[in-house]
């Protein structure tokens, strides 16, 4: 590296252009060898910069959004799960939900993929640099109950709840709540209602979520309507997803008619 070369990378070091520093002298060379303009040069070195820092967010969102894993629409079988449907999954995939706080239900039984989606539309606002939580119903009431023993609630609720624009909760109804926890899930439909958008997945039908939540039918009309006034609610049909490489390989059981 040349005397120059040297300043400019300090220079970069200076500014906080790491993208730049690490990519200038192979940006030049390019330039030189294809007889760019200054300004397809500049320009092509600021989109560096400015890749290198998105990427950064998106890495840093990433770890946050505390996913349990990496899934993608891509990735998710719809010729199997024909019960799945693709034109609603295919729309949200579009984020403009989380753009206008709405808030998405999957609904259906175990192993069809709810999880799936709800991680493969977590991961692609992600990817689009919007602050993102994953979490199960069982571990937010976890949370939730040991932010409220500490004295902490409204501290957690502002970081945790409040903090992201998109929050998913991961198998509501898995696991009955009581009367505490069922109070604590409604403050935090209720908190978000109109300002940030919501992917829940649940294995019951809204006719049952009462059972789930200490069997108050008043609370749980309350928080229906504050989840579903601006929602989409997607129902899953169909058998185990999870299901569908062992029946391929011949070591689950047949399809039931």
């Amino acid at each position: 590296m040349n005397v120059q070369a040297e300043r400019i990378v300090a220079l970069c070091d200076d500014l906080g252009l790491d993208r730049v520093a690490a990519e200038y002298p192979a940006i030049a060379q390019r330039a030189a060898d294809q007889s760019h303009s200054f300004s397809d040069f500049l320009e092509q070195l600021l989109k560096t910069e400015i890749d290198g820092r998105h990427e950064r967010a998106r890495n840093t969102l990433l770890k946050l959004a505390t996913l349990p894993a990496i899934r993608t629409l891509e990735d998710y079988d719809f010729g199997f799960a024909t019960g799945a449907p693709k034109v609603q999954i295919t729309e949200l995939a579009s984020l403009a939900f989380v753009e206008r706080a709405e808030n998405v239900v999957f609904l259906g039984p175990s192993g069809v993929g709810k999880t799936h989606l709800a991680l493969a539309l977590a991961y692609r606002a992600v990817m689009a640099r919007i602050k993102t939580r994953f979490i199960t119903a069982a571990d937010l009431m976890l949370q939730l109950a040991a932010a409220r023993r500490k004295e902490q609630l409204k501290s957690y609720f502002n970081r945790a709840i409040l903090g992201p624009r998109l929050l998913v909760i991961d198998e509501l109804g898995y696991l009955p709540f009581g009367r505490e926890e069922a109070n604590l899930l409604f403050q935090v439909i209720a908190k978000r209602y109109e300002r940030g958008s919501i992917i829940l997945t649940s294995n019951l039908a809204f006719s049952d979520w009462a059972s789930a939540l200490a069997d108050d039918t008043t609370l749980t009309a309350a928080l229906l309507d504050r989840l579903l006034h601006h929602g989409h609610i997607v129902n899953i049909r169909g058998e185990s997803y999870r299901l569908k490489d062992k029946r391929k390989a011949g070591t689950a059981g047949k399809k039931t008619r």
